[in-house]
C-alpha cells in the first residue's frame, strides 16, 4: 500500500530507565546493609562514617549520570522524530540511491551515474532481471563529479518495446589509455512506504529494493 508506515520507533524501556531501576534496587540494598551494620556495631568502637559518606557520594554521582543519559535519550528521540517527519515526505517521490536496478513505466525508464575521475567514454548495458541483454547505450556524458541521468526509450536491439517492469543497468567507462574505470550506477525508484526499526526509517522502493534516507543522492 502506497504511503504505508509500519514498525516501531524503538524499545519502550530505554537504557536510562533500566539503569535507574537497577540503581534504585542497589540504593535500597545499601540502606538495609547500613541499617544492619549500625544496629550491630560495637558502641565502644563505632564505625567510621566516612566510608558510608563516600559510598553515598558514589551513588549520587551514578544517579546524576543516569539523569544526564535520560536527557540525551530524550533529545535523540526528538531528533529521530524530526528525521521521520522528513522521511514521510519522500513517500510517492522518486529518489536516486546506489544500485543497478531501475523501473520502466509507460515504455520509458531512467537511471543515474556519477564519474569520480576523467574518462574518454561511457556506455551502459541494459538487461532484464534474468540477465538477458536488451540494449547498449553509448556516447554518454563524461562530465566528472555531476550526477548524470540517462533516459531509455524502452526499445531493445530489435526495436521492440519492452514491458513495464524492473531492469538492470551496468555502466562501463574507459580512460584515454583504454583502461576500464569503475562507475557506480544509481537506481531511480519511487518510495512506496516506510518501515521503522530501532528508530530508523527504511525506505521501500517500487523496484523491490530498500534504502535509508541517508543513501539518497537526489529526489525528484
Amino acid at each position: 500500500m502506497v504511503g504505508e508506515v509500519t514498525g516501531s520507533l524503538g524499545n519502550t524501556s530505554s537504557t536510562a530507565n533500566v539503569a535507574s531501576q537497577k540503581l534504585s534496587a542497589d540504593y535500597e540494598s545499601f540502606l538495609k546493609l547500613l541499617t544492619a551494620q549500625l544496629q550491630n556495631q560495637d558502641p565502644l568502637e563505632p564505625m567510621d562514617s566516612s566510608t558510608f559518606v563516600s559510598q553515598l557520594a558514589q551513588l549520587s554521582q551514578v544517579e546524576q549520570s543516569i539523569q544526564t543519559n535520560s536527557h540525551l535519550e530524550s533529545i535523540a528521540a526528538k531528533l529521530n522524530t524530526a528525521g521521520l517527519t522528513n522521511d514521510l515526505g519522500l513517500i510517492g517521490r522518486q529518489v536516486s540511491v546506489p544500485g543497478n536496478e531501475f523501473d520502466v513505466v509507460g515504455g520509458r525508464g531512467s537511471f543515474d551515474y556519477m564519474l569520480e575521475q576523467e574518462v574518454a567514454s561511457v556506455s551502459a548495458v541494459i538487461r532484464d532481471r534474468s540477465g538477458t541483454l536488451l540494449r547498449q547505450l553509448g556516447g554518454l556524458s563524461t562530465e566528472v563529479g555531476a550526477l548524470k541521468s540517462v533516459t531509455w526509450d524502452g526499445l531493445d536491439y530489435e526495436g521492440l518495446t519492452v514491458p513495464d517492469g524492473t531492469y538492470q543497468v551496468e555502466i562501463t567507462a574507459f580512460d584515454g589509455d583504454g583502461n576500464e574505470v569503475p562507475v557506480a550506477p544509481y537506481m531511480l525508484a519511487t518510495v512506496d512506504r516506510l518501515t521503522l526499526s530501532g528508530g530508523l526509517a527504511q525506505l521501500h522502493l517500487s523496484n523491490g529494493e530498500t534504502a535509508l534516507s541517508t543513501d539518497i543522492l537526489a529526489v525528484q
